[in-house]
Formats: structure tokens, C-alpha cells, sequence
């Protein structure tokens, strides 16, 4: 067990990571304690070597240990890679001063998380660009200049499934197939009822329009659909229009939220509810656009189990996005792209869709808020669940008043952030959808 576990890259590269920052402070002590570096100047100098030497250190453990393989020459590792490294270090430790301790200070968060996600973050940072930019095209060209047919390209264990553009390739070097190929799409049936859960509080400005407008489009297209709104327990004329609505329309229905009062909350209620074979959750201000749901809805017939929307790709929009909220935005999904190696730079918009077969994956969900929104796509992310992303179209609310409050929320999306990234880290894959498939099987022949 023990030796396996060291097998694994990643906490291979903790580990050197840990070994470098020993070296570092055994130089510090050496050259001010024993070698007489005493006076302010004298520190600097000596803080400065110690960190290159114990940076070259890391890059040759990494090299030997961690990314092996490749040709041994000057040029390449002396001129490109090592260069590349250090660029990768500082870009850590610059992100991690510079942007994310102000960031999280400015969101309430207490000095020691502060200081561990830093770490956690710089540690992604590094990791991330090393594996794709200051290791990995040199080990793929190399393979290519030896005859290989075959490009070793690494990901983070658990998510190679997601990220491989090789899947399902065999792989010469070993006879074997890619990892993903071991996690076929299994929800691959017709969707045929589409369900939309829509979370409202205090929405009698816009939920009207919201409804008709999904409602419209759907039957155009002749979609069989249901659309479930969750009273958030509001105190305006919110529930008064619903029933309205669901009195002109038998596919419209509503339920007042029975859990206490917040976004995910009513999500949740929402989730426990619906009875399609797939859910899209929608926003109440009318944000997310009809067209993208039908969209969504054509996407996930061709057997993905997941359709993600991005607004920041190209084909995705914008319109009167808050100058504030947009920088936050594109920061926190940094944080989340690094962190779990992912290629969706837009995990935390709520709308997206999932079959049936997701939600009941992904449960039990805890999140309260509109951490929610985070929870949901990275659990079926890390559970092996396949998706696609899109680009998608998003407009700021006509009406109404946004209900997420950011300083209230910073610490709470990290909570998730961290509980997924600890699940998947630490799990040993008890969550994946592999294993979990394999323990119901057992579980109904059993019974």
C-alpha cells in the first residue's frame, strides 16, 4: 500500500516540493548561522541563494523522479526546461502574494486558511505548468525524435478521463488502452423529458417572463418538458404568479422550498423533485437564455452525461456584467482550473445540465448557498462522469436584486472547493462512479 502510494505523481511532486523547502531553510541556517551572513545586505544575498539553489534542487528531483523520461542533453534541459521552471515558481508565488492572499483577506478569510489554500494554490500553480509546458512537450517531442507513435501525456490521475484528447487511442509503447476507455459513457439512452429546475426568492418582477419564455421555446421545438419552480419562501407576489402560471400551463408546476431558506437549499428541494430523465437549473432573472437550453438539451443526446456552458469561451457572451463581480469571477475559476487541472474555466455559472443518473451520482449534496453551483459540476467532474462544454449566452437581470452577496460567500465556496479536492485526493476512488456502479451491482444481487 505504502509503495503505491508513492507511485502517484502527485504526491510524488508534494513530496519533492517538501524536500526543497528542507533544503531551503538548512542553507538559510548554514549561511547566517555558520558562515557569519549577518548583517541586512548580507541576509538578502543569502535568502536569494538559498532559493536558487534549492529551486534547482526541486527542478531536478521533478525531472528524475516525477517527469522522467526524455533526452539528457544541455540544450534542453539547461536552456529550455530549467529556464521554463523558474518561470513556473515565480508565477506561483507571484499569484499567490500579489492575488490571492488580498483576495481572501478582502473576503473575511482567517490568516491560517488564508495561508494554507496559498500554499495549495502554489503548489497547483507550479504543478500545472510544469506538466503541461516545462516537461511535457519536451517528453512528447522526444518520444516522436525516438520512433514512438505514442505521446505520454500526464494528468492528474483521476481526471484523465475528462481531459485526454487521446481517448480511446491505443497506447503501442504498452498495449494498453487510455485510462478513459475504462469509463465509457454509460448514460448514452434518449433523453426524452427534459426537466428545469428554477429556484426563485422574492422574483415577482421576472419570473413570469422567465417561465413563458423557456415554456415557448420548448414546445416550438417540440421538447416534452416539465418546468419546476422552488419557492424560496419569498415574501412578494412570488407565489401568487406561480400558482397563476401553473393554472395556464400543466408543465409548469411549483413547490414551496421545505428546507430553510437559501440558494442551494432550494436547488436541492428542486433536485429531490423533478421527473425527467435530465435537469437544467435555471436562474429565476431570465440571465440564461432559452436558445442555450434547447442547446443543452440537443448536446446531451449524443450521450454525454453532462453539458457545461462557459461564457468565456469563444462563441460565449457577456451583457452588463457587474466590472466587480467579473474580476472575482474569472479569479475563483483560475483557482478552480489550477487546482483540479481542469479545461472549464467557468465551473462556478449555475446553469448547466445533468441526466438523472448524475444527480443521483453527485448525492448527497451539503452545500447551503450558491457554493452549490461549485459543488455540483466538480463532483461529477471527479466521479467520472463525462461532459462537454459550450459556449453560452449571459445577461445581468433586468429587474430584482442579486441574491449573491460575495463577501459572504468567499468562504464558503472554498469549503467546497477544498472538501472535493480532498475527496478526490484521498478517496482512494471510493466516490467514482466505476466503484460505485460496482457496489450497487453487488448490492441487488445480494439482495
Amino acid at each position: 500500500m505504502l509503495k503505491k502510494l508513492f507511485q502517484s505523481k502527485i504526491l510524488k511532486f508534494l513530496f519533492g516540493g517538501g524536500l526543497s523547502a528542507i533544503v531551503n531553510l538548512v542553507l538559510i541556517f548554514l549561511l547566517i548561522e555558520k558562515l557569519g551572513f549577518n548583517t541586512p545586505f548580507l541576509r538578502n544575498i543569502a535568502n536569494l541563494v538559498s532559493i536558487e539553489i534549492s529551486l534547482v534542487f526541486s527542478f531536478f528531483v521533478y525531472r528524475i523522479w516525477v517527469w522522467t523520461g526524455g533526452v539528457w542533453t544541455f540544450k534542453e534541459v539547461i536552456l529550455r526546461q530549467l529556464p521554463l521552471y523558474h518561470v513556473s515558481a515565480g508565477t506561483a508565488v507571484i499569484t499567490r502574494i500579489f492575488f490571492l492572499f488580498p483576495i481572501l483577506d478582502w473576503l473575511g478569510v482567517n490568516y491560517a486558511a488564508n495561508t494554507v489554500v496559498g500554499v495549495l494554490l502554489s503548489a497547483s500553480i507550479n504543478y500545472f505548468i510544469s506538466d503541461r509546458f516545462v516537461f511535457k512537450k519536451s517528453t512528447k517531442k522526444n518520444l516522436i525524435r525516438e520512433g514512438s507513435k505514442s505521446s505520454e501525456i500526464y494528468y492528474p490521475e483521476s481526471l484523465a478521463p475528462a481531459l485526454s484528447k487521446n481517448a480511446g487511442r491505443t497506447d503501442v509503447k504498452s498495449g494498453r488502452r487510455d485510462r478513459r476507455e475504462k469509463y465509457q459513457r454509460v448514460a448514452c439512452s434518449e433523453v426524452k423529458t427534459l426537466s428545469i429546475v428554477i429556484p426563485a426568492y422574492n422574483e415577482e418582477g421576472c419570473i413570469v417572463p422567465t417561465v413563458e419564455g423557456i415554456s415557448k421555446l420548448l414546445e416550438e421545438k417540440q421538447i416534452d418538458y416539465e418546468i419546476l419552480v422552488v419557492n424560496d419562501n419569498s415574501r412578494d407576489r412570488t407565489e401568487e404568479l406561480l400558482q397563476r402560471l401553473c393554472s395556464d400551463n400543466p408543465r409548469v408546476r411549483y413547490k414551496n422550498n421545505y428546507y430553510p431558506n437559501g440558494f442551494g437549499f432550494a436547488v436541492r428541494c428542486g433536485l429531490e423533485n423533478f421527473t425527467g430523465d435530465a435537469v437544467a437549473i435555471v436562474m429565476a432573472d431570465s440571465s440564461d437564455s432559452p436558445e442555450d437550453i434547447v442547446l443543452y438539451y440537443q448536446e446531451l443526446q449524443q450521450g454525454y452525461d453532462c453539458i457545461f456552458g462557459s461564457r468565456f469561451i469563444r462563441g460565449g457572451k457577456v451583457i452588463d456584467y457587474p466590472q466587480h463581480k467579473l474580476i472575482v469571477n474569472r479569479l475563483a475559476n483560475l483557482f478552480i482550473q489550477v487546482l483540479f487541472g481542469l479545461n472549464l474555466n467557468d465551473t462556478t455559472n449555475a446553469f448547466k445540465i445533468y441526466r438523472k443518473e448524475v444527480i443521483e451520482g453527485i448525492s448527497p449534496l451539503v452545500s447551503h448557498h450558491f457554493n452549490l453551483t461549485v459543488e455540483m459540476p466538480l463532483k461529477a467532474i471527479v466521479r467520472g462522469y463525462s461532459y462537454k462544454k459550450i459556449p453560452i449566452t449571459w445577461r445581468n437581470r433586468a429587474t430584482g436584486v442579486s441574491k449573491l452577496k460575495l463577501k459572504e460567500m468567499g468562504s464558503r465556496y472554498l469549503f467546497i472547493v477544498l472538501y472535493i479536492w480532498l475527496e478526490k485526493h484521498l478517496s482512494r476512488g471510493d466516490y467514482h462512479r466505476s466503484n460505485t456502479s460496482l457496489v450497487n451491482s453487488k448490492i441487488k444481487s445480494n439482495a
